[in-house]
């Protein structure tokens, strides 16, 4: 009958469901839950067997099945617990159930069961019902609050019924006191750090549900106690956000629990989310004349500018040095831009800045203005505290310069090595000119000492290089320029002087170093002969893979230098892995294509491989997909494929396909996007550009409202603050404005669309808006408003709902001038949210116009940092229009270094007037970035050439392979070898007459290579300017041109190589007959043989057995890349 409980005589078997999970129950008021009150935590004594239950029954839970069940017999039940019960449950069965099961027997069938489903959650619904039980269960066990006991009922048990928060709901249903709960949370608390995150993270879901499901007021506060994180949170807090905090209490309550001395001893030991810590410090702080002395350091992190404004000097000077020792202070890690403005805010406080001061400032030294340390700081103080400031780690290139300038300028001078390395961090304010009078000798014994050393890595490319060439100039043999030069000046050293020649290289000096595929290239052939396992050759080794040292090594060794490049996850380019490929299949298709680099199944069909198809294209997606071209039609064949092998229906993708498919989807047309709707979202987020149409079916997406977001019209502030960090960053341009139209508050704008644009990305017209800090949901919350920027200039404490900031109030009095509140000050120009004060633009305008030269001065000298904060491109034209009224004969050259954002806004008239004095400014505007476009960069190259300046190594390094092309024959005739051969450029996108030119030169700068084998390496890029007698001569150096090369050559080169000769043997002859004569006819090369338009190929080639080879294993190559025979074409050219 309805609600009977039959006890079956028989143990449960696999897949079948026994009649108690059957059965109808009693619905409740949190279904699955029951009402009966549990004892208190720990509990030693068993519980009575609920009498209604056995009454109604008639029945005994103590039946000898229940002692004979498995371990498994949990594991057999699965079937019916994935989904929900067919009927309501009386929760007090599953306690009858459980309630004489044997612990240890009850325990291990647990632990069997959460090894088994852990990833696999068990319904809601039954996991109220067997939390039930088990709870009970649990508590009865003897020593159960202990964390030895606890720790395997939760870890090892209990744990896939613990993935939903509402099992926690069961504890208020019966009736768990406060007190109870709280000796619970301690329990939990001793366990801890034995648990997983996602452990940690579902039983502080539980405990936040179970404090809040009934409101704050119901939330276990005590007016006896405000120790309430450590007493119901403990070590869990880890996990809680903002928004969970405000859920707990409102503010006033939060700020004495925040400053609980037990509070703060417990959470100065834990790591919160940075986003409460900074709210956290906040509470603390943001009561009247709360002493920061008493602030545990970690918190000192998370202070904002305006906690520390009012400061005295001693107290200034104190929490400065704390902020210095406790603060990671590394650039990219976020928070480090606050710790700066709060070093600043800090240091504004001091007026001594003694020796003794300057060395206690630490990090904090940072904070120092370059106007204060032009202006207020002696010579003096600044040598005799060098020691101590060389030791600073982030120094701003402005902060160095201007250190080092002062220092140079009052008599310091750099006589030896020594001298040298007490720069330390502030090496990098030395200009190229200092560095270039400097003797080789003083820089070769400063690279030699470890406190040089470790500091040259943040180095400009600039001075690196001249550091690089001052000791090559001292040593005669590369092995011992790789010997003396440090890892982080590797990079910088120009491939022709990795030219060993008969000298035997150091592998072990070589495995050591990070190299460029280019640099490895140079000397891999010398490795490979010298190094006898190549197992113990490093990964920046091996990417300099060649296919002539590779043919070199034989067939054998050849095999194991391919998995050995596998297991080390060497990243190879499209040439190398063709040809690697090309050497791999010479007999055959291998079958352990497990064992080669994995790049090579880009290049690859299904078929070939040894495996399901399925499995073929999860490893493609483990691929490198940047070694393919965006537009590289294999892309799109391994997509067909793909599709194929998954049999998708229609233009559906689902979950599973599309976490087969990994980087593949970044190829779906909109079709398919807009087929799977939303489910396609977060692998989309993967892929870095989106054509126009896909974008387009992104959008669509998005609107229809048929995704886990809902309909557009309901998207709050978190909604779209959750997107920006899952849609693919093209479309959020599209976001942005749909905030811009939206019913969000001004506050919520700015936290949303602060998120959704990158810092240097090209600006919409719409003001992008940024706050440093404040919780995504809620970023109207009054404290948080108290804590912003805008309290410390007093603007006021924020706004609720979508009421005006106080800036759009002031904006409408800009007609009268630059309101007092809004001045241009040090303050001001460290708020990186300084650009949401200025609203309309001609109030910042107005407010530029009335800025003090000293405030200038501060803006200038920071003018990088600043034009990084995100104004918008009106914004942006009213800053440029102030520069440009100040230097009206054309920028400085500490401005010009900064103008990457303001890139839009120039003309190449105006560059025309620029002081381009020297290659380090041309190389510090060329690499701006964004970098310029082709007619801003030919007018600063043109003008840079206009004042005299020649085409050193630096300046062809600023110019690099990007704008060389916009070099004119005069420019390029002007270039001096020598300084070629310390560049790499690739002129092969270039016009003839440019590669030409290159040609010779290079071939001038490496003539003293001729006869080496590295000869080729050096010459590759330029033999698009190579005639035919030079490409016969090449040729008999038995090299192995690849295809990209190869289309770069001179096609009348081409044409004095009678290609009547080459072009009837095989496999050019039988490729040729393959190909449609339109497609050959575009190779420029006189390549006939080809089908013409409207004819079908029927020729099956023919291959001559290559080597020992046979003809079925040629015939397989020639499947699997048609590129791979014009390699082949190429070696019958030149041979």
């Amino acid at each position: 009958m309805p609600g009977s409980l039959s006890i079956p005589s028989v143990p449960p078997q696999l897949g079948g469901c026994p009649a108690p999970f059957r059965a109808r129950g009693v619905s409740r008021s949190i279904p699955g839950c029951s009402a009966r009150a549990t004892p208190r935590f720990p509990r030693q004594k068993e519980p009575a067997v609920p009498e209604r239950a056995r009454d109604r029954h008639g029945h005994s839970a103590e039946g000898a099945w229940l002692q004979d069940l498995q371990d498994d017999f949990l594991s057999s039940l699965y079937s019916c617990l994935a989904s929900k019960p067919s009927t309501a449950l009386d929760p007090e069965y599953s306690i009858l159930f459980f309630s004489k099961y044997d612990a240890r027997k009850l325990l291990g069938s647990l632990t069997e069961f959460s090894q088994q489903f852990s990833r696999v959650p068990v319904s809601l619904e039954w996991s109220l019902v067997f939390l039930n039980g088990l709870w009970e269960r649990m508590l009865q066990v003897p020593g159960i609050g202990t964390p030895p006991v606890l720790l395997p009922w939760l870890h090892g048990g209990l744990q896939p019924l613990l993935g939903h928060p509402e099992v926690f709901g069961c504890l208020r249903a019966k009736d768990v006191s406060c007190e109870q709960f709280q000796l619970l949370v301690a329990a939990l608390d001793g366990i801890y750090s034995q648990l997983s995150v996602q452990e940690q993270r579902n039983l502080y879901a539980g405990i936040k549900h179970f404090l809040t499901q009934h409101g704050p007021s119901q939330s276990c506060h005590s007016p006896n106690s405000t120790a309430w994180f450590r007493n119901f949170l403990g070590s869990f807090l880890e996990h809680a956000t903002v928004e969970d905090l405000q859920l707990f209490g409102d503010e006033a309550t939060l700020q004495k629990f925040a400053r609980d001395p037990v509070n703060m001893e417990m959470v100065g030991n834990l790591t919160l989310l940075r986003e409460t810590a900074l709210y956290y410090t906040l509470l603390l702080t943001s009561a009247p004349a709360f002493p920061l002395a008493s602030l545990p350091d970690r918190f000192l992190c998370y202070l904002s500018p305006g906690a520390v404004a009012n400061l005295s000097a001693e107290e200034a000077l104190g929490v400065a040095q704390r902020l210095g020792r406790s603060c990671p202070w590394s650039r990219g890690v976020p928070g480090a831009s606050l710790e700066l403005q709060v070093a600043s805010s800090l240091l504004r406080n001091l007026e001594d800045f003694s020796p003794a001061v300057l060395a206690a400032l630490g990090q904090a030294a940072l904070g120092l203005s370059v106007s204060r340390i032009q202006e207020n700081i002696p010579e003096e103080h600044l040598e005799a505290a060098l020691p101590a400031l060389g030791r600073v780690r982030g120094w701003r290139s402005e902060q160095a310069r201007a250190v080092v300038s002062k220092l140079l300028r009052s008599g310091h001078q750099i006589l030896d090595g020594q001298s040298l390395a007490q720069l330390g961090t502030l090496v990098g304010g030395l200009n190229s000119s200092t560095l270039w009078s400097l003797s080789p000798e003083v820089v070769l014994e400063a690279i030699q000492l470890p406190a040089f050393a470790q500091h040259v890595d943040t180095l400009p490319r600039a001075l690196k290089r001249i550091l690089v060439e001052k000791v090559s100039s001292r040593v005669a043999h590369p092995s011992e320029l790789v010997r003396l030069i440090p890892s982080a000046l590797a990079s910088s050293i120009p491939k022709s002087l990795l030219v060993f020649g008969e000298e035997k290289p150091n592998v072990q000096d070589l495995n050591n170093k990070p190299w460029t595929r280019e640099q490895a290239a140079m000397f891999f052939s010398d490795v490979v002969k010298a190094e006898p396992d190549f197992s113990r050759l490093s990964q920046s080794v091996l990417q300099g893979f060649t296919c002539a040292a590779a043919s070199a090594v034989g067939a054998e060794r050849f095999q194991e230098l391919a998995r050995v490049m596998r297991k080390k996850k060497v990243k190879l380019g499209q040439d190398q892995l063709s040809c690697l490929l090309r050497m791999v299949t010479l007999r055959g298709i291998p079958q352990d294509w497990d064992t080669y680099p994995r790049d090579l199944l880009l290049f690859l069909s299904p078929s070939d491989y040894a495996g399901n198809c399925s499995q073929f294209f999860i490893n493609v997606g483990k691929a490198n997909k940047d070694v393919l071209p965006r537009e590289d039609p294999q892309r799109q064949q391994l997509l067909l494929e793909a599709l194929e092998c998954l049999g998708v229906p229609g233009t559906q993708i689902n979950h599973t396909s599309a976490e087969i498919l990994g980087w593949l989807v970044c190829e779906l047309d909109g079709d398919y996007i807009r087929g799977s709707g939303g489910s396609l979202l977060k692998d989309l987020s993967q892929c870095g550009s989106f054509l126009p149409e896909q974008e387009e079916a992104i959008r669509d997406v998005l609107s229809s409202g048929n995704t886990t977001f809902g309909p557009p019209s309901a998207w709050s502030a978190f909604t779209l603050s959750e997107l920006s960090g899952l849609v693919p960053k093209a479309v959020t341009t599209w976001l942005r404005n749909f905030a811009w139209d939206s019913h969000l508050s001004r506050e919520e704008l700015a936290t949303v669309i602060g998120g959704l644009l990158p810092r240097r990305h090209k600006r919409a017209e719409g003001l992008t808006l940024t706050l440093p800090f404040g919780p995504r949901a809620h970023p109207d919350h009054s404290l948080w408003a108290q804590g912003s920027p805008w309290s410390s200039s007093g603007l006021g404490r924020g706004s609720q709902g979508g009421s005006e900031s106080p800036s759009l109030e002031v904006s409408k009095e800009f007609s009268a001038g630059c309101p007092a509140e809004l001045e241009i000050t040090k303050t001001m120009l460290d708020d990186e949210v300084m650009p949401t004060y200025y609203i309309p633009e001609e109030l910042l305008r107005a407010c530029l116009q009335n800025i003090s030269q000293e405030n200038y001065l501060y803006l200038e000298n920071g003018l990088s940092n600043i034009l990084d904060y995100p104004f918008s491109n009106p914004q942006l034209a009213v800053l440029k229009e102030y520069l440009d009224e100040r230097y009206p004969n054309g920028y400085p050259e500490k401005v010009l270094s900064a103008m990457g954002p303001l890139l839009p806004l120039l003309s190449p008239e105006e560059i025309s007037t620029w002081n381009m004095s020297s290659a380090d400014t041309l190389a510090a505007f060329l690499k701006t970035q964004p970098q310029p476009s082709d007619s801003l960069a030919s007018a600063a190259i043109k003008r840079y050439l206009e004042l005299g300046n020649a085409l050193n190594a630096t300046a062809l390094d600023a110019i690099g392979t990007k704008y060389v092309c916009l070099l004119n024959a005069t420019d390029l005739k002007a270039i001096n070898p020598s300084s070629l051969k310390l560049v790499s450029l690739n002129p092969s996108a270039c016009s003839q007459e440019t590669k030409n030119i290159l040609y010779q030169k290079a071939k001038e700068a490496f003539s003293d290579q001729r006869h080496s084998p590295a000869y080729y390496e050096l010459i590759l890029p330029y033999l698009g300017g190579a005639p035919a007698a030079d490409l016969k001569v090449l040729s008999k150096d038995d090299v192995n041109m690849n295809v990209s090369t190869f289309v770069t050559l001179r096609r009348d080169s081409l044409m004095l190589l009678t290609p009547g000769e080459w072009q009837s043997r095989a496999p050019v002859r039988d490729w040729a007959a393959l190909q449609k004569q339109s497609e050959l006819d575009e190779l420029h090369i006189g390549l006939t043989g080809g089908v013409q338009e409207g004819y079908i190929n029927l020729v099956t080639p023919k291959f001559p057995a290559m080597s020992s080879a046979p003809l079925g294993t040629v015939a397989m190559v020639f499947h699997l890349l048609p590129a791979l025979l014009l390699s082949f074409l190429t070696v019958s050219i030149l041979s």
